[in-house]
């Protein structure tokens, strides 16, 4: 599989742009200037930016409570993004919908969603939106492992098969729903297997590559673009942060934790592209630097941001 250079730079860019913003806003949460719930995205950079990086920027994309990779790697603004965190206008929503709701119809971020599977529906709406216009977009739904049990991905799945639409499921397995290990509530080894019963592909693979899952999304979308339907991918992966920030982490294993820590998925990118040329470590160390500045510029952006007026408090919401 040939890439071009560009683009293995311009993912280990936006991989290092995730791990950078989520590690300010861990700061940023503890030291209380972000209100809200925060589940952070770290360890799991490699399946957002292998996945969008097979995406124009009018294809669709849902995402779950724990999105803002998801978000930054269709192409999302960190300073927006972190004005939205802040609740502040200038975000996203502006500062109504905070961590778990931020959304950007003009990239095709159409919702990130705080109920486990709450996406799946939606993104199946979008595909069936896409083949009623005859367009060639695509619709990715992420979703976690503990969400392939319930029953909005039996049903969505179902009608995407049915209805032959092209959307991409793509399972974030970080081997824990909340606290609770998948292999405790589910007797296959491989989530992809669900496939077979929905009729469509279904692939496993190893979620921390990012290179592995760019070339297996970007297969289920050549192939959704073409008319031939659904596909789900699984992408084994594992959240180096609590399922929440303030989790203490407890049911993990410390040898567990140990070995994922490991794979990383971006030391493990930085040194695949030192070691094929395409990246000098000069060149990494810059683009590191560049991302720290652009991630204290955002929180600059979002502190002097105004909060919204008290009288707007039912405006842009649905009742």
């Amino acid at each position: 599989m040939e890439i071009a250079r560009e683009k293995l730079i311009d993912m280990y860019r936006v991989m290092v742009r995730i791990r950078a913003f989520e590690k300010k806003v861990s700061k940023e949460f503890a030291a209380g200037n972000i209100p809200g719930f925060l589940h952070l995205y770290t360890g799991e950079e490699a399946v957002a930016v292998g996945t969008c990086a097979n995406l124009s920027p009018d294809d669709y994309i849902t995402s779950t409570h724990r999105g803002h990779g998801h978000v930054i790697a269709k192409g999302g603004k960190t300073d927006r993004m972190m004005a939205e965190l802040y609740g502040k206008v200038a975000g996203y929503n502006k500062g109504k919908g905070g961590s778990m709701h931020i959304a950007d119809m003009g990239i095709g971020i159409i919702g990130a969603y705080g109920i486990v599977g709450s996406g799946i529906p939606i993104a199946v709406g979008a595909a069936l939106s896409a083949k009623l216009r005859k367009t060639d977009q695509v619709a990715i739904c992420f979703l976690g492992d503990g969400a392939t049990n319930t029953g909005r991905f039996h049903e969505g799945v179902n009608l995407a098969a049915c209805l032959n639409l092209p959307v991409i499921f793509i399972i974030e397995n970080n081997v824990y729903a909340e606290s609770t290990r998948i292999s405790d509530t589910c007797k296959l080894a491989n989530l992809a297997d669900r496939a077979c019963a929905y009729g469509i592909p279904g692939v496993t693979v190893e979620g921390n590559d990012v290179l592995a899952v760019y070339e297996a999304v970007g297969k289920a979308v050549a192939r959704a673009r073409k008319g031939q339907g659904p596909a789900l991918v699984e992408c084994k992966t594992y959240r180096l942060r609590g399922h929440f920030e303030g989790d203490m982490q407890t049911y993990k294993p410390p040898e567990e934790r140990e070995m994922w820590q490991k794979k990383d998925p971006i030391p493990r990118f930085r040194k695949y592209l030192i070691k094929k040329g395409v990246l000098a470590e000069k060149d990494a160390e810059r683009i590191d630097q560049e991302i720290d500045e652009e991630i204290e510029n955002a929180v600059k952006f979002a502190e002097e941001s105004p909060l919204p007026a008290p009288e707007e408090v039912l405006t842009d919401v649905s009742a």
